[in-house]
């Protein structure tokens, strides 16, 4: 599938004096493949242990092998998917289509769908499992105001939801004691939301994060990690408070986290590259790789099993004279000429 090493252009360990003693062998290389298909992207999301990589693709999803490239597998009719989320328990996948307000509800194994679930705030855009509550957790950019909704992952049915602060939610974790972390992009904060009450109850403000999208939580230290443009932040996840700041690369949209391997993913879009950061204890953390992808690559999706960080980007051929700006004014583009699939191992 037209594999090209990038370990070369890749920008391993920092220098040994400032890698941690447990980091000094490693380096970190990436692998890319065309895995073809057309569409934009969002999220993408990592089987743990079985390899399988699952990447939207605005109108549909394809179910990527993650070492070899090879497309497994198809998910069609998900207008301006966002992202997915996956259920072992249950065998249940679910992907969330701001286009029709719906999630897709799929069977793991055959990929066939189950069910389309209406969901009627409109915005949908992230989602995760969140496993010790046992929901579904949207992160919706409805309007006046942004919403969480949770969905039962046996069923597909709605649970509850919660109204925030921001109407930019993006990314959200669960803490296990009945708490979901969301990440607000406008208000610059982290909302926490008590799963039963279906209430927000606490807002804290990020400082000196500017625009926190991707999330991910560490039961062991208590500590969340907010990915943000430039300078992201580790917060506590009890008392709110900034306790360690990041530096990174601009444009990220996404945050990755190996809990065995105390690694932190942070990809940057608009730098075309990804920061590796160890946690070398709850409020210490050091960067020990900046590795290059491409232009535009600014989710990421970890599988803790296999400890592999996955990235995906459509390559686009320049834009035709006079073709009009694209979804959110963004610039126009041409037609997809490359659909560049990373896989960064260590």
């Amino acid at each position: 599938m037209n594999r090209i090493s990038l370990a070369s252009i890749a920008l391993v360990i920092a220098g040994a004096a400032v890698v941690p003693r447990s980091l000094d062998a490693q380096t970190f290389h990436v692998v890319a493949s065309n895995i073809g298909g057309d569409g934009g992207t969002d999220y993408l999301t990592a089987e743990p242990g079985t390899g399988r990589v699952f990447v939207s693709r605005g109108t549909h999803v394809m179910v990527v092998d993650g070492q070899s490239g090879k497309v497994l597998g198809d998910i069609p009719d998900t207008p301006r998917t966002h992202g997915i989320a996956l259920v072992a328990k249950y065998g249940h996948g679910f992907i969330t289509n701001g286009g029709d307000s719906t999630v897709t509800m799929f069977d793991l194994k055959s990929l066939a769908v189950v069910r389309k679930i209406r969901v009627d705030v409109g915005g949908l855009d992230g989602i995760m499992f969140d496993e010790p509550d046992q929901r579904i957790v949207l992160t919706n950019h409805s309007k006046p105001i942004g919403t969480v909704v949770t969905l039962d992952p046996k069923s597909g049915d709605v649970m509850g939801k919660a109204e925030l602060e921001d109407d930019g939610p993006e990314g959200a974790a669960s803490n296990g004691r009945g708490q979901i972390y969301v990440n607000n992009e406008g208000k610059n904060t982290i909302q926490v939301v008590d799963v039963k009450s279906m209430k927000a109850i606490a807002s804290w403000p990020l400082a000196p994060c500017e625009g926190p999208t991707g999330i991910a939580y560490d039961r062991a230290t208590d500590r969340i990690f907010a990915g943000c443009g430039k300078t992201s932040v580790v917060v506590n996840g009890t008392s709110g408070k900034v306790v360690a700041t990041i530096a990174n690369g601009d444009g990220v949209d996404a945050l990755g986290w190996d809990p065995s391997q105390k690694l932190i993913y942070i990809p940057a879009g608009r730098d075309s590259s990804v920061t590796v950061v160890h946690q070398d204890s709850p409020d210490k953390y050091t960067v020990v790789a900046t590795v290059s992808t491409m232009r535009g690559a600014k989710t990421i999706a970890v599988d803790p099993v296999r400890h592999i960080a996955y990235l995906f980007q459509p390559e686009y051929a320049p834009a035709p004279a006079g073709a009009p700006p694209g979804p959110g004014g963004r610039p126009p583009h041409g037609p997809v000429i490359a659909s560049r699939f990373f896989a960064i191992t260590h």
